[in-house]
C-alpha cells in the first residue's frame, strides 16, 4: 500500500518544487520498472530518495535527468510540465546527476574540466584561458575549494574530484543535483568535508536529490526522504520525524531485527592459523579462526584490517610470521595462486577494479578464476562453464537477463554476487571478505548475510571485514578489533557492546575492563 504522509507538492502560497514526478510509469518488455511512481525536492532541500536495489530508483533518476522517457505521468520544473528529450536538455533546465563513477576528465586539468564543452570561454575558435581559469577560480571559491586550477583532474583525491565536479554543475547554473552514492569512496574526513559543501548548497537553494545506501548519512544530513519499493512510492516524510529501524523495515518490507540469521555454526576445528604476521602496516598479529566460524575484523581506516586480509590471501608479501590451513603452513609469498590452491579466497573491498571484470560478461567472470574446474587437457568445455555460471547465479540469486550479460549492466549488489560467486565456485575453507556489503541496499545485505550463515554452516571459516560496528556484531560470531596495525581487543559477537568496541578501535583496550 502506498502511503505518502507529506502530499508531494505544496500548499498554497509555498514555492514550487525545484523538481517533480506524478504518477510516473516505465515499462521494459513489458514489466513495470515504476508505477505511479511520484517523488519532489524542493528549492533549498536535500531530499534523500531510498530504496533496495530494483526498487526503480534507478529508473526515476534517469527519468528526470532525460536519458528515459516516461511511458506515462508528467514532470514539472518550478511547477511548469516539462519534457526532457536527453540529458542535454535536463542539463539546460538546471537539472543535473553527478554519479558514483565521476565524469572527470583525468588527463585534462581541473579548470579545464570545470569548463567542458559549451562553457569553455573561447573567441574565434580559441580559447580564453585568463578568463576559463578565472571562471573556474570563481567556481571553486562559491564552495571553499582551493584546489589547483592546473593540476590534472587524474591526480586529485577522490573527494577533491567530487568537489570539480561540483564545480561543473554549478558552472551550467544548476539548481537541481542528483547525487548517486557520492560518499562511496571517500573516508570519514571527506564526507564532513563534502557534507559542508551541500549544507552550503542547500543554502543558496539549490535542490539536492541524495541517493545512498548509508542510512546514518540520510539522518545526518537530509531533511526529507522518499522510500520507494518495487517501482512504487511508499512513503514522503520528514526525517526527523522518522528512524532507521522504521526506514530499513519500509525498504525491505520486514523488521530490521531481521536482517541477521542465528549464529551457532562454529566447531572446534581450527581452519587456519596466523601467527605474527608481520607486514607494511600488520605488526605482530596472530589469531585462529575454527570451521563454521564467521570472525569479523573491525578497526578505523589505515588500522591494518585490508592489508592483513591481503596477506592471508596472498595478494600481499608478509615480512614475517607464520600461516597454516588445516595443519599446512603456507610459504613466506604464496601469490594469489597458490593461496587459493589451498583453500583461502578473497573477495575484495574494492570489488569493481579489483573483484570484476566490468566490460565481460557474468559467465566469463565467473570462468576466470575457476579454468581448471572447466578444461582438460587445456580444451574448455561449454557444457562445464555453463553448469558453474547457472550453478552460481541460481545459489546467489543473481538477477540478470542472461548470463552474457556484462557485469558492468548490473547493480551493485549483484556486481558483488559475481564477486562471490566466482570465489565460491573454488570451494573454499577459509572465505576473505572485506566490506561485503559496502554500497549496496539493504535487502540484499540480508542476502549477503544469510549466505555467510549457510557457508559457515556447511564448514567454511569465513573471515570479515566491515566498518560498520553493528554489522560486525549482527553477522559475527567472534570480533578482532585492529588498531595501528595490532589487535587491541577480542570479544564474542553476541551481545558485544559498541562503546567497547569504539574503545578498541581507538586503542583504548583498558575500557573493556572497566565494563567487566
Amino acid at each position: 500500500m502506498t502511503v505518502v504522509e507529506e502530499p508531494i507538492g505544496t500548499a498554497l502560497g509555498e514555492p514550487a518544487p525545484a523538481l517533480e514526478a506524478r504518477d510516473i510509469v516505465k515499462r521494459f518488455d513489458g514489466v513495470h520498472a515504476l508505477e505511479g511512481a511520484a517523488f519532489s525536492v524542493l528549492p533549498g532541500e536535500i531530499h534523500a530518495l531510498l530504496g533496495e536495489n530494483g526498487a526503480g530508483k534507478s529508473t526515476l533518476i534517469k527519468i528526470l535527468t532525460g536519458i528515459y522517457a516516461p511511458d506515462g505521468g508528467t514532470l514539472l520544473r518550478d511547477g511548469e510540465e516539462v519534457e526532457f528529450a536527453n540529458v542535454r536538455v535536463a542539463n539546460h533546465a538546471g537539472v543535473v546527476a553527478l554519479y558514483q563513477e565521476l565524469s572527470v576528465i583525468p588527463s585534462i586539468s581541473v579548470a579545464e574540466n570545470i569548463l567542458l564543452g559549451e562553457q569553455t570561454p573561447s573567441r574565434g575558435g580559441l580559447v580564453q584561458w585568463r578568463r576559463l581559469r578565472k571562471t573556474a577560480r570563481a567556481q571553486l571559491d562559491s564552495i571553499n575549494q582551493r584546489i589547483p586550477l592546473g593540476m590534472l583532474a587524474g591526480d586529485l583525491t577522490p573527494v577533491q574530484q567530487t568537489m570539480v565536479a561540483f564545480a561543473r554543475a554549478l558552472a551550467t547554473d544548476a539548481r537541481v543535483l542528483i547525487l548517486d552514492e557520492p560518499t562511496a569512496s571517500l573516508t570519514d574526513t571527506e564526507i564532513t568535508d563534502l557534507f559542508a559543501v551541500l549544507r552550503s548548497l542547500r543554502d543558496r537553494g539549490v535542490a539536492i536529490v541524495y541517493v545512498s545506501h548509508r542510512l546514518e548519512e540520510v539522518f545526518e544530513l537530509c531533511d526529507r526522504l522518499t522510500i520507494m519499493r518495487n517501482g512504487r512510492t511508499i512513503v514522503t516524510k520528514d526525517v526527523r520525524d522518522s528512524h532507521i529501524d522504521e526506514v530499513i523495515s519500509t525498504m525491505v518490507g520486514r523488521s530490521a531485527g531481521e536482517l541477521y540469521p542465528e549464529r551457532g555454526t562454529a566447531t572446534t576445528t581450527v581452519a587456519l592459523t596466523a601467527r605474527g604476521i608481520d607486514g607494511r602496516r600488520v605488526k605482530d598479529v596472530s589469531f585462529e579462526v575454527h570451521e563454521g566460524e564467521v570472525l569479523g575484523i573491525g578497526g578505523l581506516a589505515g588500522s591494518g584490517r585490508s592489508e592483513l586480509l591481503r596477506i592471508l590471501a596472498g595478494a600481499q608479501r608478509r615480512s614475517g610470521g607464520e600461516i597454516s590451513i588445516g595443519g599446512v603452513s603456507l610459504r613466506l609469498s604464496p601469490g594469489v595462486g597458490r593461496a587459493l590452491d589451498a583453500g583461502i579466497a578473497l573477495v575484495p573491498e574494492e570489488r569493481r577494479s579489483q573483484g570484476v571484470i566490468l566490460g565481460a560478461s557474468i559467465q566469463d567472470n565467473i570462468t576466470v578464476a575457476n579454468i581448471s574446474e572447466v578444461s582438460t587437457a587445456g580444451m574448455v568445455s561449454t557444457s562445464r562453464i555453463s553448469v558453474i555460471t547457472q550453478r552460481g547465479m541460481k545459489d546467489l540469486q543473481i538477477k540478470a537477463r542472461s548470463a552474457r550479460q556484462h557485469v558492468s549492466e548490473l547493480s551493485g549488489g549483484n556486481q558483488q554476487k559475481v564477486v562471490l560467486a566466482k570465489m565460491l565456485a573454488r570451494k573454499p575453507k577459509v572465505l576473505l571478505m572485506d566490506e561485503p556489503t559496502r554500497g549496496i541496499d539493504v535487502g540484499t545485505k540480508a542476502e549477503i548475510y544469510r549466505l555467510i550463515r549457510r557457508l559457515a554452516a556447511a564448514g567454511t571459516a569465513v573471515i570479515t571485514v566491515s566498518s560498520e560496528l553493528p554489522e560486525l556484531i549482527g553477522m559475527s560470531d567472534r570480533i578482532l578489533i585492529m588498531h595501528e596495525g595490532r589487535i587491541s581487543g577480542e570479544v564474542p559477537a553476541e551481545g558485544a557492546d559498541e562503546e567497547v568496541l569504539l574503545a578498541y578501535c581507538y586503542g583504548k583496550a583498558e575500557t573493556h575492563d572497566n565494563h567487566e
